[in-house]
């Protein structure tokens, strides 16, 4: 690979490659090695089954923090819905991963830079390269990054749940003040923040933690709206 396609792939990945010999290997499919006489090249195929493990472990590991109330068979199914093969080949389109492939005769010739079982086994190649290029915390950043309009999507619909509106209703009933959200703090990296929010309403204070600040309100006025219910009992 030249060092000027390198370079604008590590940009589209926000990933910098410290041994191009790893992400040259993510990208040589089983067909083009086998053309290859003589040479000792390996293909991709063990870097796709490392790729699988590391992005289902990561992407297991975001739905938990993010998502702490949901139960196992949902956060399963919450998963197989983000890295199925559709989802990740779209990623694989996102950042231009099919220019890059090394394919066989055959495979270009039936325009396989464009199937999408070949872009997603090569995106979970490159995947691979990142974790042993940079370990487990740069894996993470690049998945997070990629993955976060199908996390945010995930997210919209559980925000929507919508405890802020449920507890707004109750209090505008009750001819109480609306509650103030404010962030009181942030911890962990970028990547991998939590955010702590309290609210505030008359008398009446509650903390929440989420993966967002958004999810963060949401949890204090879930915690809020099950102490006045209590009240009411």
């Amino acid at each position: 690979m030249k060092d000027s396609d390198l370079k604008a792939f590590m940009h589209k990945l926000e990933y910098h490659f410290r041994d191009q010999n790893l992400i040259e290997e993510a990208f040589r499919h089983s067909s083009y090695v086998n053309e290859q006489a003589g040479e000792t090249f390996r293909d991709n195929e063990r870097f796709e089954f490392l790729g699988d493990a590391v992005i289902n472990l990561i992407v297991g590991h975001i739905l938990m923090e993010r998502f702490p109330d949901i139960k196992e068979g949902e956060l399963s199914r919450m998963r197989a819905n983000l890295v199925n093969e559709t989802q990740l080949a779209g990623i694989a389109r996102m950042i231009d991963v099919g220019p890059y492939i090394k394919l066989g005769k055959g495979e270009l010739q039936t325009n396989g830079r464009e199937k999408n079982s070949i872009l997603a086994d090569t995106f979970e190649a490159v995947i691979a390269a990142v974790y042993l290029d940079g370990g487990f915390d740069a894996a993470f950043a690049v998945i997070d990054t990629h993955l976060a309009p199908l996390l945010d999507a995930i997210d919209a619909p559980f925000a929507k749940q919508d405890y802020k509106s449920r507890l707004q209703e109750l209090i505008q009933m009750t001819q109480r003040q609306m509650p103030v959200y404010s962030v009181i703090y942030e911890n962990g990296p970028d990547h991998d923040k939590t955010f702590g929010v309290q609210l505030v309403v008359r008398d009446l204070k509650t903390e929440g933690t989420g993966k967002s600040k958004k999810l963060a309100e949401q949890d204090a006025a879930r915690k809020a709206l099950k102490f006045l219910r209590s009240e009411q009992l």
